[in-house]
């Protein structure tokens, strides 16, 4: 590892590690821990149980009503989706969205390894980029924060159809997951399938300056999901406000499809403070 870079990884991990040690891990622990429930014995029926748990192939066998006993499972798998995708490395106020999602999925890591959980990543643009099978560990949360800093993405289109397929068919076991990205890219049929398997959240990370163009005159707009540059009139009030309108009308679909499916989601923007947000996100986690 070069020298730049090692700063880059100690100095990304310095300060998740503190957020995720002083802030997170206590909010983590109540949100997501024991979401999952795992099977642990038969044993008689009592007045009171519930109707549901009741086992009807022992009851069956034994003529005499038993009930399944099911107890916190200790130890999740959680996984992230991260959008490498052209437009991430887009921001106005200092830092690059790309920037922020590499700092959001490392307090995550670290909180969810501060609570004994493996912690897998899968890297996607409109196609599976990468895996990082999940696995404990402050080394392997290190190794994660590298290939964020370093990767480089064989498309820069969005697409997140490829990647919660992949996820669909490799994560077996019920997972928290969450997906870190922009949000510019379409929705299919595959994100109703994995949430409904996994408890499943999302962070979108955008840029103030993506929303409103200020009136400058003749301006060059870069759009890195397509790798091209478009000149635009920023002085013509009726393209801003079309623009404008798209970009809200863009938010509103994207917000009202995750609230369908009961996805919780906060929106970070660059040059803006994300400790808020995700605390927020974990309340919600730990209201279900």
């Amino acid at each position: 590892m070069n020298e730049d870079l090692l700063k880059k990884v100690r100095k990304i991990e310095i300060k998740t590690k503190r957020l995720s040690k002083n802030i997170f891990s206590g909010q983590y622990h109540s949100a997501f821990k024991g979401r999952g429930m795992a099977f642990s014995e038969v044993r008689e029926y009592h007045y009171g149980d519930e109707i549901r748990s009741i086992d009807w192939n022992v009851t069956a066998r034994f003529n005499h009503p038993y009930v399944k006993v099911f107890e916190e499972e200790r130890e999740l798998t959680v996984i992230l989706l991260i959008d490498v995708s052209g437009s991430t490395f887009f921001g106005t106020n200092g830092n690059l969205k790309s920037d922020i999602i590499t700092e959001i999925a490392a307090v995550l890591s670290f909180s969810a390894i501060e609570n004994n959980d493996k912690v897998g990543v899968i890297f996607f643009s409109d196609r599976m980029e990468k895996y990082i099978p999940a696995k404990k560990g402050s080394s392997h949360i290190l190794r994660i924060i590298r290939e964020l800093i370093t990767y480089k993405q064989s498309s820069t289109r969005t697409s997140f159809d490829s990647a919660l397929k992949f996820m669909s068919s490799v994560i077996k076991k019920r997972a928290t997951c969450f997906l870190i990205t922009d949000g510019y890219g379409a929705f299919d049929d595959s994100l109703e399938i994995v949430s409904r398997k996994h408890d499943f959240s999302t962070i979108l990370v955008r840029d103030k300056r993506e929303d409103i163009i200020p009136n400058i005159g003749l301006v060059k707009v870069s759009d890195n999901e397509i790798a091209k540059d478009i000149w635009i009139d920023s002085s013509d009030k009726k393209l801003l406000k079309s623009f404008a309108e798209f970009r809200r009308n863009q938010e509103y679909i994207l917000k009202q499809k995750l609230s369908r499916l009961g996805i919780d989601n906060i929106m970070v923007y660059t040059g803006e403070d994300y400790i808020k947000p995700l605390m927020k996100l974990f309340e919600k986690g730990g209201a279900r």
